[in-house]
């Protein structure tokens, strides 16, 4: 039999429900998008089924939470014709960026800010602000210290989280604080927050951009967001740092959370990527989604796109392994489709772990 290009994972509460009832949309009160850059790609396909789906169903609210390149993804579900917006992300972040040699944070600032302007189409921020069922959450990191600077002296205070990090996932409150740009000035259903001091500040039509920005700009590769407007005044860099792949405040009490993803694991903030020991536990209403093992080992090098891409291969050579996984990842969307339609998800799905 051939390999299924999707696995399926949930919570002891939605495992449950999932096998008695399988998935419905309107069970889905919140859905989650990580950080990871380039790695989204591989998600475009599923995306592509996902988005109206849900919103075939969704009961208002919908809860959409996200960090660096998640929220740009969700700013998709958020605005006015969601697949519209999917083909323009698309084409201007996986064809149309380019770099002539290594660029300087400000020449990745300004491509990041041409992608944004083309995902957001000509309406702009005002549909993710106001949408009548999605409620955007933009999370960014507000830095302290030396990391809140520019240049070599970021490195010092990049390196000091780190290391604060390294004794205990709350020390990062020394250098780091997280602020969640909320729509509707609502703070949904993700408290209480764990690990790190959190503001909530409401999502308007004079900050969603600022706060988009923020949300993606990667440390020493972009420059920093200067005080968003009604925001705590300082630097605001990528909300992955804060929340990579976010911990046990994304599992919502009342429905489900879908969290279409790129492992079948969840690593907290960036800092917690090599140490392994420190994985998101314990979710018990949360459902995941991501490409199966066997699916990974079929694309090209045996990998999903991420951000090396740039350095280590020509850029012909990147386009074309780019288009292939786009190509690729709507086997993942017609698989999604088909075992939500066919109630097959009840035998396809497992415990995720605990």
């Amino acid at each position: 039999m051939p390999a299924v290009p999707l696995d399926i994972f949930a919570g002891s509460d939605a495992l449950t429900e999932i096998r008695e009832a399988g998935l419905q949309p309107a069970r889905v009160r919140a859905i989650v998008g990580a950080s990871g850059g380039p790695k989204w790609l591989v998600l475009r396909g599923l995306d592509q089924v996902l988005f109206p789906w849900l919103l075939s169903g969704a009961r208002a609210p919908l809860h959409a939470l996200g960090s660096s390149i998640g929220s740009w993804r969700l700013v998709a579900l958020a605005s006015s014709d969601p697949l519209a917006a999917l083909e323009r992300f698309e084409r201007a972040y996986a064809f149309e960026q380019r770099y002539d040699g290594r660029p300087s944070a400000a020449e990745v600032s300004r491509e990041g800010a041409r992608i944004l302007d083309v995902l957001l189409g000509p309406e702009g921020v005002a549909p993710i602000v106001a949408h009548p069922t999605v409620r955007l959450h933009i999370v960014t990191t507000r830095f302290r210290h030396l990391g809140a600077l520019e240049g070599r002296r970021q490195w010092l205070g990049l390196g000091l989280a780190a290391l604060l990090n390294a004794v205990s996932r709350p020390a990062l409150r020394l250098s780091i604080e997280r602020v969640v740009f909320d729509a509707g000035a609502d703070p949904g259903p993700f408290a209480p927050w764990n690990h790190l001091p959190t503001r909530h500040v409401p999502l308007t039509l004079e900050n969603a951009y600022s706060a988009l920005c923020a949300s993606a700009a990667i440390p020493g590769v972009m420059q920093g967001v200067r005080t968003p407007s009604g925001a705590p005044e300082g630097t605001y860099r990528d909300g992955g740092v804060a929340d990579y792949h976010f911990g046990s405040e994304v599992d919502v009490k009342d429905g489900l959370t879908l969290y279409p993803h790129f492992y079948p694991h969840l690593v907290p903030g960036y800092f917690d990527k090599s140490l392994r020991w420190r994985r998101t536990r314990g979710l018990r209403r949360t459902v995941l989604i991501a490409p199966s093992a066997e699916f990974v080992a079929s694309l090209p090098g045996s990998k999903i796109p991420d951000r090396d891409d740039f350095i280590r291969l020509p850029e012909a050579e990147r386009l074309r392994i780019w288009g292939i996984v786009l190509e690729r990842s709507r086997e993942l969307g017609e698989t999604f489709g088909e075992l939500v339609a066919s109630g097959g998800i009840r035998s396809a799905v497992r415990p995720l772990a605990t």
